[in-house]
């Protein structure tokens, strides 16, 4: 399938076929142009190419505005063109639950895939056997039994308005200004004109007033195809570098679209985008940087460096194994680069050390991976925790139980296959690395490690708190038959062990999980805690007022919500920091936070 004839009308589409594995879309450049084992190629945009064409002055007229913005929106697409992000969506199907009188999730979808957008390619992905050449048919038929299936790179696709983005195509008409965070923007809505053709954008438009670079675009593509939907979603574009705006964060939605035989689609999905600079994440630069030690006087014999002893060497293997693993993880953009997050989870980790007399070497470490589903797993001495496990905790003390959970797995010394300390064990392509690399424990490891780690946590500052992370244990349990993709692992170990879950004697002296109780905070949504920034993957925490909960629908427990980010210029004032004063009118609303 050649990402120019998808991408031509962007199809933002609910087509009816099935791609629902984990990792169903893992695209990356053809192997003409990319070696085995080695991420695409990035680009080198400069500062000075990334800001032409430049805003000479402020547009003085509306005629200028929108000219401007499709000069903008075309130079958009050659920089996407060059780009290649990793591309997650996670949709949850809902339901109307009466208790509640809300939606709640009764099923799941999750994909993960490389986007690219460069004429000529092709697309490699994960696909299971069932679902073999779906990728190539973007628009099926219905199946014999009408069921609905969502086709991942309709999401993505969700980051383009249109690919030929052209006034002769398009009315727009002026609504106002309006403030997102601390960008002052001018909203357009859009229309398709008349024989425009199929898969224009229908909708709203937010432009920021100094560059006239479309930050926001709300609303769906029309006409739609015959045996296909296209989809409404809410797509919003962040200042990653001087003159550099692109998507991060798509939020899509329906709750009454009617389709075959009476059937009626209800979902919610979040789409993220990241991983744009990857070439930074690969240590390129250090050759430029070794440099070479004045000589040394002259040492006693007996103070020399030694050859490593047998265990050292042994240490020293394992541990070659875990540092390649690492890279790799990091090089393709599925690993976060080490920084605050990590800092935080050590924080607990060392609690736990110092409280129960552990001296481990080589010193244990913490990271993040970049997905959804909820995981950890141990890497040599290094501990994992994916970004949707931090992201849906309730606190430190659920916070601690899972990382005791990966700690007691180093100190019963579990240990990481050291088949992966020979370095051309790495070279792979990147949609097989859900293929070729598994740190899951079988079921003798992982009750050992139940048991050692409850150890621990009764000699810990956390022993009087576990109540709260046997609660969390209780409401996974309680929405895993429904949310079988976020709780699915795909690197490490999942938090249920066959039908039980792990950990589970702290279910015992729990409260009962009660999600009508407003009250009680089992588990949060999804995105609440971890922000990313999708051009070096760095993570931070995210700073948010609290909000007080009302009512019990309102605590959404592991449970998709739309996006708000507060926009800033790249360089500028962030949520927390000195900004421009915001004027009276109609301003986006704030993130909202558990």
């Amino acid at each position: 399938m050649k990402h120019r004839k998808v991408l031509r009308s962007p199809l933002a589409l609910l087509a009816f076929s099935l791609v629902c594995c984990a990792a169903s879309l893992f695209s990356q450049t053809s192997p003409a142009q990319t070696s085995p084992g080695q991420a695409p190629a990035e680009p080198q945009l400069s500062t000075r190419d990334a800001a032409a064409p430049p805003a000479s002055s402020s547009a003085a007229s509306f005629d200028q505005v929108v000219d401007r913005t499709i000069e903008r929106e075309h130079f958009f697409m050659a920089q996407m063109k060059q780009l290649h992000p990793l591309v997650e969506t996670y949709l949850q199907n809902l339901k109307e639950d009466k208790d509640l009188n809300a939606p709640v999730p009764v099923s799941d979808v999750y994909f993960l895939g490389r986007l690219d957008m460069s004429e000529g390619t092709d697309d490699r992905a994960f696909i299971s056997p069932t679902t073999a050449g779906l990728g190539k048919r973007m628009l099926s038929k219905l199946s014999s039994v009408y069921s609905m299936k969502f086709l991942p790179l309709g999401f993505a696709q969700m980051a383009v308005l249109d690919q030929d983005f052209q006034r002769k195509y398009y009315d727009f008409a002026f609504v106002r200004r309006e403030f997102l965070g601390e960008l002052r923007c001018i909203v357009l809505d859009v229309t398709p004109k008349k024989d425009a053709g199929k898969g224009r954008f229908l909708g709203r438009i937010w432009v920021e007033d100094q560059d006239y670079n479309i930050v926001r675009f709300n609303g769906t593509y029309s006409p739609h195809p015959r045996a296909s939907y296209y989809l409404h979603f809410d797509s919003w574009r962040q200042n990653l570098r001087p003159g550099i705006w692109l998507p991060s964060l798509i939020y899509s939605e329906e709750s009454d679209l009617k389709v075959r035989l009476g059937q009626a689609l209800h979902y919610k999905a979040q789409t993220r985008l990241w991983g744009y600079n990857l070439k930074d994440l690969r240590r390129n630069s250090e050759f430029t940087e070794i440099t070479i030690d004045a000589p040394q006087s002259v040492q006693d014999q007996s103070q020399k460096a030694q050859d490593a002893s047998p265990l050292e060497a042994q240490r020293a293997w394992e541990h070659q194994a875990e540092i390649n693993v690492i890279d790799r993880l990091q090089q393709i953009g599925l690993l976060a680069p080490e920084g605050e997050i990590d800092k935080v989870l050590q924080t607990v980790v060392n609690n736990m050390m110092v409280t129960n007399n552990l001296d481990i070497q080589p010193e244990v470490k913490c990271r993040v991976l970049l997905t959804t589903p909820l995981e950890s797993f141990t890497i040599g001495h290094t501990i994992v925790l994916s970004r949707g496990m931090i992201d849906v905790l309730p606190d430190e003390s659920s916070l601690a139980v899972i990382l005791t959970h990966e700690l007691a797995h180093i100190v019963l010394g579990h240990h990481l296959d050291t088949k992966l300390a020979f370095n051309d064990r790495m070279f792979f392509p990147d949609e097989r690395t859900f293929e070729r690399m598994d740190f899951a424990r079988d079921r003798s490891e992982e009750e050992a490690a139940d048991k050692k780690a409850i150890e621990l946590l009764n000699n810990s500052p956390y022993k009087d708190k576990l109540a709260n992370a046997g609660l969390f244990l209780k409401a996974v349990q309680a929405r895993a038959p429904a949310l079988k993709n976020l709780i699915r692992a795909h690197l490490g170990d999942s938090l249920l062990n066959g039908d039980a879950t792990r950990m589970s004697t702290l279910m015992t002296g729990s409260p009962q999980f009660d999600p009508k109780k407003p009250d009680q905070i089992a588990a949060l949504p999804l995105g609440g805690r971890v922000k990313v920034d999708p051009w070096d993957n760095q993570l931070e925490l995210i700073k948010a007022k609290p909000v007080a909960i009302t009512a019990a629908s309102e605590k959404m427990p592991f449970e998709v919500t739309p996006f708000f980010p507060f926009l800033t210029r790249f360089g500028g004032a962030a949520p927390g920091k000195t900004a421009p004063a915001p004027e009276k009118t109609a301003a986006a609303p704030p993130p909202s936070a558990q």
